[in-house]
C-alpha cells in the first residue's frame, strides 16, 4: 500500500462506522493487507485512536509572585 493509502486506511478507522473490510474494498486491498499496514489494530481500536491522536500540548503553569 502507498503511505496515502495507509493515511487514509488510519482516517477511516477512527470513524466507528467504518469497517475494515469496507475499507480494504474502498482501497482495493485485502483485510489482511489493512492489519499489515495499520498494525495498532491488533490493539482495537482504541489503540488506534491514541496512536494516531496529536498529544495535547501541556498546560501552562501559573506561576505565584
Amino acid at each position: 500500500m502507498a503511505e496515502e493509502q495507509v493515511r487514509h486506511a488510519r482516517d477511516l478507522l477512527a470513524r466507528p462506522e467504518t469497517t475494515v473490510t469496507s475499507i480494504a474494498k474502498l482501497l482495493g486491498a485485502s483485510r489482511n493487507t489493512i492489519h499489515n499496514y495499520v498494525p495498532e489494530l491488533k490493539g482495537g481500536r482504541l489503540a488506534l485512536a491514541e496512536a494516531t491522536s496529536t498529544p495535547e500540548l501541556p498546560k501552562p503553569t501559573r506561576s505565584e509572585d
